[in-house]
């Protein structure tokens, strides 16, 4: 799929990996539709990046708000080509921790945002991809979903985040092949310990502890690094249903705390 002029959708577009891969589609000549749920965030990215950006606050959980921003996005910019999933949270919490069990709205919170929101912009974004004229090798679309190395890594405390992530590297596969007859590719990454607002609240101490995990090269990674990836992906045209780590070759082993 080429980039020049194509127009995509990227979730969770005002910081982090979002607004890495938002900010190189706009230099390599695409247009994007900013979908956030930080008002504050996604009008000062959207004003950074300049002509062909646009913003549309929206909590990817809420089904009916994501079919009317898909519906702002069309009225603006007439199609879509791309999907870049990068909107999520985080969280780390035992069920049964020292104040008793969690609530169960931690657990269905964390899968609403991260794996149903993913399913939702999918949902109410299929039947503009698919209705894209086909490039030469007969190409209308590409997704790409985030999900994460806890996917197959979960640690203790992220029962939550690693099924939503898990859910997500699942139905990516099914969506490509659902997809296929369609000439819509979907793919998946999974980032590994990235220097992301999800890492915020760590301090110094903590965030040399992780990057210390990884092999090589031994930091945490870089969002430009997570945005070269998906640009690769949307112009490699062979690359389908598959989930990429990224994430410096580091597996995460099991540790009591």
């Amino acid at each position: 799929m080429q980039i020049q002029d194509s127009v995509s959708i990227v979730t969770g577009g005002a910081s982090g990996l979002g607004r890495a891969t938002a900010q190189s589609l706009i230099i390599r000549g695409g247009k994007v539709a900013i979908l956030d749920l930080n008002p504050d965030l996604g009008e000062k990215a959207a004003a950074e990046l300049g002509a062909g950006t646009i913003f549309i606050p929206v909590n990817v959980a809420d089904h009916a708000a994501v079919d009317r921003a898909v519906e702002s996005v069309l009225s603006v910019f007439g199609t879509i080509h791309v999907v870049a999933n990068c909107a999520g949270i985080g969280g780390s919490v035992r069920i049964m921790g020292k104040g008793g069990l969690v609530p169960p709205e931690w657990f269905t919170n964390i899968v609403n945002v991260n794996l149903v929101g993913t399913f939702n912009v999918i949902r109410s974004t299929i039947s503009v991809l698919s209705k894209n004229k086909p490039t030469r090798s007969g190409e209308r679309g590409v997704y790409i979903n985030t999900a994460s190395i806890a996917a197959f890594d979960g640690q203790i405390g992220q029962a939550a985040y690693s099924a939503s992530k898990g859910g997500i590297v699942s139905m990516t596969l099914a969506l490509a092949r659902e997809f296929a007859d369609d000439g819509i590719r979907v793919m998946a990454i999974l980032p590994g310990i990235f220097d992301t607002p999800l890492l915020g609240r760590l301090g110094p101490e903590a965030r040399e502890r992780l990057y210390k995990q990884v092999p090589f090269p031994a930091r945490l990674g870089r969002a430009d690094e997570y945005s070269a990836l998906a640009l690769h992906i949307i112009e490699n045209p062979y690359l389908n249903g598959e989930s990429i780590r990224i994430d410096g070759a580091l597996r995460m082993g099991f540790g009591r705390r």
